[in-house]
């Protein structure tokens, strides 16, 4: 199939059929801010941070879910779109107790990155700060809700890579948490497989190796589905 010519930013570029509008940006190197995106992943378009405009469309489009077309004139970068992000991640710091100095991911965060990047210093919304726990009854892993951003990067992975499915999300709005199992302390997980693909994919320090005192690497999805394919984990 013949490629399809778009324009992003005012740079018109080619890309093939089926790629979204983040998958074109990276490629010809623009840049677009993604929290719940992880290459090798379904897309989710669950945190809206990536959101683009799309000329004639009536509202602004989430870049990792939507597919280019033919023509497509794309902007990823303005002050609306700005405006939106900053509130977005604002939102996110002030639902949950991120406490930056003594977490693992400290400057390692992609969410305390993020928030650098849009100048983000203070936030402007009430703190929820609700009672969130801290499960380390895994032998060696633990998970600190307080820092989930519900990103359901570690759902996915596990799903999609490990094919153990161990983690969902349960409840509503602010009261909603990321569970193994039907909601049992992690080490009491009949399907966990310790692979620890969950904790390379987590974005921030909700997902953690106990005792660790580096942070988590990046994790390489493309060897972790071949593995899968060979049956190893």
């Amino acid at each position: 199939m013949p490629p399809l010519k778009l324009t992003i930013d005012g740079q018109a570029v080619k890309v093939r059929q089926g790629e979204t509008i983040l998958g074109a940006a990276r490629a010809h190197g623009i840049s677009i801010p993604t929290l719940c995106h992880l290459d090798g992943l379904e897309p989710l378009g669950g945190c809206r941070v990536c959101l683009v405009q799309v000329q004639g469309h009536p509202r602004p489009v989430p870049a990792c879910a939507t597919k280019v077309e033919e023509g497509m004139v794309v902007t990823t970068d303005s002050e609306q779109l700005g405006s939106m992000r900053r509130k977005t991640v604002e939102l996110l710091l002030a639902e949950r107790n991120h406490q930056c100095p003594v977490c693992v991911m400290n400057n390692n965060c992609e969410l305390q990155a993020l928030a650098r990047l849009l100048g983000i210093d203070h936030v402007r919304y009430d703190f929820i700060a609700p009672a969130a726990a801290v499960d380390i009854s895994h032998a060696r892993f633990g998970i600190d809700h307080n820092r989930c951003i519900l990103c359901r990067r570690c759902v996915r992975v596990c799903d999609e890579i490990e094919g153990a499915h161990t983690w969902d999300v349960n409840g509503r709005g602010a009261a909603s948490r990321t569970i193994s199992d039907l909601a049992e302390p992690w080490g009491m997980s009949a399907t966990c497989t310790d692979c620890g693909k969950c904790v390379q994919a987590c974005p921030t320090g909700a997902l953690f190796v106990k005792g660790a005192e580096t942070v988590k690497g990046t994790i390489d999805l493309e060897k972790l589905t071949d593995w899968r394919k060979r049956g190893r984990r």
